[in-house]
């Protein structure tokens, strides 16, 4: 048995996503228990993943409210990349800002429910498209900031969606589909404007998730309500743990929530 303060699921793109959870200092490989019987024990606490402290209700990725609204990592440009201000030598902290948003993004066509365009930091390329649940990714264009990659993607949005149907993705209903050639049609949308950061790389990112059987139904279940959660695990995608009933946990959500994991 263990017990930890859940965080981000640790990914690995390999013919199968490794996923992996960190347990005190080290990380516990996460696929080894497909198959088995999971219980998921609430301690009824929850510590903010920025100052530590004890706090009764979590906010975005673990923040208590009083983080949420003054680190950078909880910005509105986190969110809405159009909204940053780094290249400005603005933002809630001008270093941080510094080494993470004024730094190469890429612009990117990723594949989960329907055909999305998102926008991240390059080297989160292929984390951020495995956290999504995506099973295909193309990058569409390389920019030198977040807020440039933030307006393309504003431009884009009126011909394409910028989220995932998480049902549709964890019951994989995902259409067949020719990404390089709708890189091609998305690339004759994109403003004159913007066409120098244009990536001409043709590659595909394919990925395939370890799951043995995909729900008919799916049923999130969370701890502020269900304290215990158990079930036969069949399978991890995205940043979500899927139970033979169809039910399933999002680990990502649940960032700073003491609980205590074994395998009956």
């Amino acid at each position: 048995m263990w017990t930890t303060l859940l965080s981000k699921m640790k990914t690995d793109l390999q013919q199968k996503v490794q996923y992996s959870l960190l347990v005190g200092a080290d990380y516990v490989p996460v696929n080894d228990w497909i198959g088995h019987t999971l219980v998921l024990d609430y301690q009824n606490r929850i510590v903010c993943s920025s100052c530590q402290k004890v706090t009764n209700k979590s906010f975005s990725d673990g923040f208590c409210y009083r983080c949420f609204i003054s680190v950078p990592e909880a910005s509105d440009c986190v969110l809405r990349p159009e909204l940053c201000l780094a290249h400005e030598g603005k933002g809630r902290d001008a270093e941080w800002e510094l080494l993470n948003h004024l730094q190469p993004h890429v612009v990117y066509l990723a594949l989960a429910s329907q055909v999305k365009v998102g926008v991240t930091r390059s080297t989160q390329v292929p984390t951020r498209w495995i956290d999504q649940g995506a099973s295909q990714a193309v990058v569409l264009a390389n920019t030198p900031n977040r807020y440039i990659a933030g307006c393309l993607e504003v431009a884009l949005k009126a011909h394409l969606t910028d989220k995932t149907s998480w049902q549709k993705m964890l019951k994989n209903e995902v259409p067949d589909l020719d990404m390089l050639l709708k890189k091609q049609d998305v690339v004759s949308l994109v403003p004159e404007a913007f066409s120098s950061y244009i990536c001409s790389d043709a590659e595909v990112v394919h990925i395939s998730y370890p799951v043995q059987a995909y729900p008919e139904k799916v049923k999130s279940l969370g701890f502020d309500k269900i304290p215990s959660i158990s079930g036969r695990l069949v399978g991890i995608k995205g940043q979500y743990l899927i139970f033979e009933d169809g039910s399933v946990v999002n680990v990502r959500k649940h960032t700073g929530y003491e609980v205590s994991i074994r395998l009956a």
